[in-house]
């Protein structure tokens, strides 16, 4: 097939070269057009890269040479791209709302990263192997908005990807989850460049990142909830507590969890065997960056561990272990996924994947 053209906005950030370093090669989609601000534009991509390359490898040869746009001139965007990622790393959330609905209303889908929209009722709130039929509240997007093609989707935190997926495999097995309490080991990766200082998390580990409490908790109700009268209504019947920390590991965020289940509590070996047959909806349709076994389950008693891990399936699988019954709650685990590649740009990939197979791209 002729590949899509695509945008990434905020591209010369962290998040936004790791879209660029995942897409090269991609089988559908190619990167044609990159806009991240004033400073940057009318620069060569390679030459506006003011703290360097930072994700690894060499810039691919086929963006290095692409101008950088001012983001907020939406019209340069025309016939350059079919769609843009955005990979906004300001902490001004409003101004990444007014790019996002810009963009969005010059007909261009956004694919998201930021938390500016993540509470808006009807946008969707993605994990395609958990919630795609959240995609279905996009015509009613559009409509109230008055798009005619653009919408946006988001992702949600990069904290909640290690554990939710195995949390919703047990709910999609008739097993009611009742209380989790979750202490996630997050990477410094997660906080951008240059990110957290040296001299604070060498040999430390800082008990507290803004936000990311709030964020763990609460994200995972929308995306359990369901479409009624036009917006996405939270499913809150899990009670969460989540204690968030930074860990001096470069990728990949841990989390420890435990769970309560309501009333039917299943065995250690019905857990595990639940989990390693969990499909969803990009294992059915092959999408190229859904991992074949979205949930890896490893039996070795010191597992998951980042250093050896995260990359599991091109970093887009969760690999849990550890997983034991617990003296005050039901059971307990270990889970870990890659924060920049599952959790950021490899997951916004496989939402836009996910949005072509189901009709959504032009």
């Amino acid at each position: 097939m002729k590949k899509i053209p695509v945008g990434i906005l905020g591209a010369t950030g962290m998040v936004g070269q790791k879209y660029v370093q995942l897409l090269e090669n991609h089988p559908w989609f190619e990167v044609a057009y990159v806009a991240a601000s004033p400073q940057s534009a009318g620069k060569k991509y390679k030459d506006a890269l003011k703290n360097g390359w930072l994700v690894g490898g060499n810039i691919p040869e086929s963006v290095a040479s692409l101008i950088v746009e001012d983001v907020s001139d939406v019209a340069k965007a025309a016939k350059k791209c079919a769609f843009v990622f955005s990979a906004f790393e300001m902490p001004d959330k409003d101004m990444i709302r007014k790019y996002e609905e810009a963009y969005a209303a010059a007909g261009y889908p956004v694919f998201s990263n930021a938390s500016a929209h993540r509470a808006t009722e009807d946008v969707p709130m993605l994990i395609p192997e958990i919630n795609p039929q959240h995609l279905d509240i996009i015509p009613i997007q559009q409509k109230r908005r008055g798009w005619e093609k653009g919408f946006i989707v988001v992702k949600p935190n990069c904290s909640i990807q290690s554990y939710i997926a195995p949390i919703f495999a047990l709910l999609q097995a008739g097993y009611e989850v009742q209380k989790l309490i979750v202490t996630t080991m997050q990477a410094v990766s997660g906080a951008g460049y240059p990110g957290v200082a040296s001299w604070d998390i060498i040999d430390n580990v800082v008990p507290y990142i803004v936000g990311e409490e709030d964020k763990t908790q609460f994200e995972p109700y929308k995306i359990f909830g369901e479409i009624k009268g036009g917006k996405i209504v939270p499913r809150k019947t899990i009670e969460i507590s989540a204690t968030c920390t930074r860990v001096p590991v470069s990728d990949g965020h841990t989390a420890v969890v435990s769970l309560e289940f309501e009333k039917k509590k299943p065995s250690r070996e019905k857990i595990i065997e639940i989990w390693r047959s969990f499909r969803g909806e990009p294992q059915k349709l092959e999408l190229p960056f859904a991992p074949i076994q979205p949930i890896i389950y490893r039996e070795e008693p010191d597992r998951p561990q980042p250093r050896k891990d995260r990359d599991a399936d091109k970093g887009m699988a969760v690999t849990v272990g550890r997983l034991r019954e617990d003296n005050v709650f039901d059971f307990k685990f270990v889970s870990l996924s890659h924060n920049t590649i599952r959790g950021a740009a490899g997951g916004g990939i496989l939402n836009a994947e996910l949005a072509f197979k189901k009709g959504y791209l032009p």
